[in-house]
């Protein structure tokens, strides 16, 4: 009895994943077409919705990034969701199945302007600074050691901090994964481009 009852269990668990991977599948990117197309904005009212678009459709596999948006369609927050055109009829059903309506969905191709990186960075030498709003990280180029988180001030900060500074930016885990506030979204933004950074300039020393 107890072990039909696990097989039956093993079964359905099965049949939800197939049916998961299935809707994935159905309102996921298209990636060949992606190349052809140009992107698209997703303008909404808040950053928290701005944030929670970014993270469901990269969920689905979207190529997406958080942006600034340019002035002459800044509405609602200043942070507003890249994607590639080629996708929106399923980055649109996505956010109308989630329940996230957008104020607008605008191509790039329309504007006069570019959204702009929400990251920022400095080069001190030895040192490299990448701000994102508030939030700033300092990384040690030669040893690839974070030197100093600063910025924010949400609760998570301190113990954010507490768990990249003295750690080498390689190795530490993304700030996004242990954060849950705004600052911890920025400085998440500002990791990525730190990391990216640090790896390209030890790339370019070994070779």
């Amino acid at each position: 009895m107890r072990e039909n009852l696990l097989g039956a269990r093993f079964a359905l668990k099965g049949s939800i994943m197939k049916i998961l991977d299935s809707i994935k599948k159905k309102l996921g990117p298209r990636k060949k077409e992606a190349l052809e197309k140009g992107k698209g904005l997703i303008i909404l009212n808040e950053v928290s919705e701005a944030m929670q678009v970014e993270k469901m459709l990269k969920s689905f596999g979207y190529g997406v990034r958080g942006v600034a948006p340019p002035p002459e369609i800044r509405r609602g927050c200043d942070l507003a969701v890249e994607f590639n055109l080629v996708d929106q009829l399923g980055v649109e059903r996505l956010l109308k199945t989630s329940g996230l309506n957008p104020l607008d969905i605008v191509a790039l191709d329309n504007l006069s302007q570019k959204p702009l990186d929400i990251t920022k960075e400095k080069d001190f030498g030895s040192y490299l600074m990448v701000t994102a709003a508030n939030m700033k990280i300092t990384v040690d180029k030669e040893k690839g050691t974070i030197v100093n988180i600063s910025g924010g001030g949400c609760p998570d900060v301190p113990y954010l901090a507490v768990s990249l500074v003295g750690n080498r930016i390689t190795e530490v885990k993304n700030p996004g994964e242990n954060g849950y506030s705004l600052c911890a979204y920025m400085l998440e933004k500002a990791y990525q481009k730190a990391l990216s950074m640090v790896k390209s300039e030890q790339t370019r020393e070994c070779t």
